[in-house]
């Protein structure tokens, strides 16, 4: 690829291996084309939506075991559909980033496009399993009756909302904080799209009644997304106080605080990597192309909150380690 390739992308060490091999570069000649058609990325980034979310009208069908050939061939236009979604969600920032067109209102829909494909994903696994549940119940030897099947349901819907809210929800969420924590180190502040919730809060004070009422809900939202964020993130919020405190402004933090906690967060960035959509996602493929849906709830809670605890600790325990020098020097 080209010197304009990877001036698209964000920085390579912070997009997984399949990413940067694959779906970045088939995701840049898509923006080149929107770039050409003179396509708002923003309006990429809708399409993006409305095709991840038609994706579960697919994943409503059972696959080979329930529905045979019909049902792998429902599933597999599934991933397709929601893969496309993907290339397209990358294509978006890759389009902002060639053209120069980046807002606000951009950054939002951004993080809001995972949630409008998966809040219909999830809520169809939930109906496919209700009708397709016989491979579960034989596992755990519960007999195939309504009310069985009823409360059997109700269990999976709980565990879908909390894989959705606690899971999907808030491992992305933190995944995404932390590349962006991992520019600002690495590039500076025009480098990142590192936000705060103090300076969102700001942004919708400024908000004026001529304000479209969906860019003033949109930016309630995202004031809520970088709140929680922070909530997360304790000892790295207290790294950045006290670096604002004995620097004055992020501009001046010098080079070798940034190469420091840079050098500890790089290793981290694989393991992020996987909190994001391709390695998450290729577990969401193979349960249900096994007829086993519901598993990518567990899956979602116990697997994958491991890994995002992990990351966590790690991240938290270096910013107070590099906090604790920074007090004492």
């Amino acid at each position: 690829m080209n010197e304009k390739y990877f001036q698209t992308l964000k920085s390579a060490e912070t997009e997984d291996w399949l990413d940067y091999h694959f779906i970045r570069p088939f995701s840049y000649l898509w923006a080149c084309g929107f770039a050409r058609l003179d396509i708002h990325p923003n309006t990429v980034t809708i399409l993006s939506m409305i095709i991840g979310a038609l994706s579960a009208v697919f994943f409503a069908h059972g696959s080979f075991f329930y529905e045979g050939t019909t049902g792998i061939v429902m599933n597999i236009i599934a991933i397709i559909l929601l893969m496309i979604a993907d290339v397209l969600d990358c294509a978006d920032g890759q389009l902002a980033r060639m053209t120069g067109k980046k807002s606000r209102l951009g950054r939002i829909l951004d993080g809001l496009a995972g949630y409008a494909w998966f809040l219909p994903i999830y809520l169809v696994l939930v109906y496919r399993f209700y009708v397709h549940h016989e491979i579960e119940f034989g596992w755990l030897g519960i007999s195939d009756t309504e009310q069985n099947a009823i409360i059997a349901t109700v269990v999976v819907f709980v565990l879908g909302l909390i894989s959705g809210i606690i899971g999907l929800a808030g491992q992305q969420r933190l995944a995404d904080y932390y590349i962006q924590v991992h520019l600002f180190f690495l590039k500076g502040e025009k480098g990142s799209e590192l936000d705060t919730s103090e300076r969102q809060r700001e942004i919708y004070r400024q908000m004026t009644k001529e304000t479209s009422f969906l860019e003033r809900l949109f930016q309630k939202s995202y004031i809520d997304y970088t709140l929680k964020q922070e909530q997360a993130t304790p000892q790295f919020q207290r790294l950045m106080r006290l670096l604002r405190q004995k620097f004055g402004s992020t501009e001046n933090i010098p080079a070798e605080v940034r190469e420091q906690v840079h050098s500890h967060s790089l290793p981290l960035m694989k393991w992020n990597g996987l909190l994001t959509f391709n390695f998450r996602e290729s577990w969401l493929f193979l349960f249900c192309l096994l007829d086993v849906p519901a598993m990518n709830f567990v899956w979602e809670i116990i697997g994958m909150g491991l890994l995002c605890w992990y990351v966590n600790h790690r991240h938290e325990t270096f910013c107070r380690q590099i906090a604790d020098q920074l007090e004492q020097a």
